[in-house]
């Protein structure tokens, strides 16, 4: 049997606002299957970045636990967190976060070569998910010359570029028009079914959530499913 790639175990998560505290996630319980698509739908202020930050080590529960590959990982170091991070998870933003003053193929290099590829390796294979991603003739262009469609490939290719168990996206299309966005989810589903990965999406789309393999919500601090 092949193991969850990703759990969420009793995890809680709160904030001090002033005198009064705000419990965003309670005892909170998830799991992601090797391979699987998740939705995660909710309302805004429902905790949906609190629990894609805490899912990606981000942020540490303050109480329960977060595996990843089988690894517990709540109680981890900040270093030891990082490294989980920067090899086992892949992160996409609403905002694509690109460096300005690197090419699309040099920005997804860049995860590469902190890991230690050599510079040969990373733009192979920067070179191969731009391809991918349809926009192999946009390599040598920098962000700023490049579409908000186009950038958000090239965000989701730099997620990608160390093979990562897992990707997070927290609503990857929410800054782009319905077309644009259409093209961008097909892109994205289409090279997480390729990699085998397994995704955790948030986003207010229900269109594109539906075409998830399921969908889950968060109602007072608990994953649901819908």
């Amino acid at each position: 049997m092949t193991a969850t790639v990703l759990e969420l175990i009793g995890v809680e998560r709160r904030y001090r606002q002033g005198e009064r505290e705000l419990i965003i996630l309670e005892q909170a319980e998830f799991s992601l299957e090797p391979g699987e698509i998740v939705a995660l739908v909710a309302p805004s202020g429902a905790g949906k970045s609190t629990l894609l930050h805490t899912a990606g080590l981000l942020e540490k529960p303050d109480s329960g636990d977060v595996i990843v590959a089988g690894k517990p990982c709540g109680r981890l170091s900040d270093d030891e967190r990082t490294a989980i991070r920067r090899n086992e998870i892949g992160f996409v933003y609403q905002f694509h976060h690109l460096l300005p003053e690197f090419s699309a193929l040099e920005n997804i290099m860049m995860p590469q070569l902190v890991r230690g590829l050599s510079q040969a390796e990373a733009r192979d294979r920067a070179a191969q998910l731009l391809d991918y991603m349809k926009i192999g003739p946009r390599a040598d262009h920098r962000p700023a010359e490049l579409s908000g469609g186009e950038q958000q490939r090239v965000a989701i290719a730099r997620a990608v570029a160390n093979a990562p168990l897992v990707l997070l996206a927290d609503e990857p299309t929410g800054n782009l028009d319905p077309r644009t966005a259409g093209y961008v989810f097909e892109a994205l589903e289409a090279l997480v079914r390729q990699s085998g990965l397994s995704a955790l999406i948030a986003t207010h789309n229900h269109e594109l959530a539906q075409r998830m393999d399921r969908r889950v919500t968060l109602e007072q601090g608990k994953v649901v499913e819908v």
